[in-house]
């Protein structure tokens, strides 16, 4: 009777020690959810703040990061806190980098729109007067029936360029009135290159 009161005491005390260890465990993770939701709310408060821009001018990084964030919300449901906190720490200096990559893309952004518009300025001088010439050269050779210096073959060839950067330089105008000043020189620019193509076919000398 003795021996049998001492196994069920022990077995007892077992099961009040799991109990004990259970319930403390319990209390941990109850303790740490709080500061875990915490952090994480914050990054991603933080990362609200820069989102639109970082879609922008950093895709990749922000990818990257909203990826990280997906993650640790997963632990979060999962109530895995300790995993949230050791993450947070290490988000919060991704987050902090991805800001710093889209200042970065923005002053370059700025730097090469003040470069378009600069550019732009030249070419909207430049490629108008280029077509008068060229359309000039162009209606004095098809009023002569010979051509010494330019062959039927390179006429045509110049007429079909000449109607390429008529229409292109329309895009070009097109977008720089509407802002888009960059795509606006990147298309002057190709039609000037065509433009120099075309007049040297034609025997025009470069002013």
């Amino acid at each position: 009777m003795g021996c049998s009161m001492r196994v069920f005491n022990e077995r007892l005390a077992t099961i009040f020690l799991a109990l004990a260890a259970t319930s403390l465990i319990a209390t941990g993770c109850a303790q740490q959810k709080a500061p875990a939701t915490k952090a994480l709310a914050a990054i991603e408060s933080s990362l609200a703040e820069v989102k639109d821009d970082a879609a922008k001018y950093a895709p990749d990084g922000l990818k990257g990061v909203e990826s990280q964030v997906a993650r640790l919300k997963e632990s979060l449901d999962k109530k895995e806190y300790d995993n949230v906190l050791a993450g947070t720490p290490e988000l919060s200096k991704a987050v902090d980098s991805l800001k710093d990559a889209v200042a970065s893309g923005k002053k370059h952004a700025a730097a090469a729109l003040a470069a378009a518009k600069s550019e732009w300025s030249t070419l909207n001088t430049e490629v108008p007067q280029m077509v008068e010439n060229i359309q000039t050269r162009v209606d004095e050779l098809s009023k002569k029936k010979f051509h010494i210096k330019v062959s039927k073959e390179e006429l045509e060839s110049a007429k079909s360029g000449l109607e390429w950067m008529k229409s292109e330089w329309a895009e070009a105008t097109a977008a720089s009135n509407s802002g888009k000043q960059i795509a606006a020189t990147e298309k002057a620019r190709a039609v000037k290159a065509k433009g120099e193509e075309v007049q040297k076919t034609l025997g025009i000398k470069e002013a």
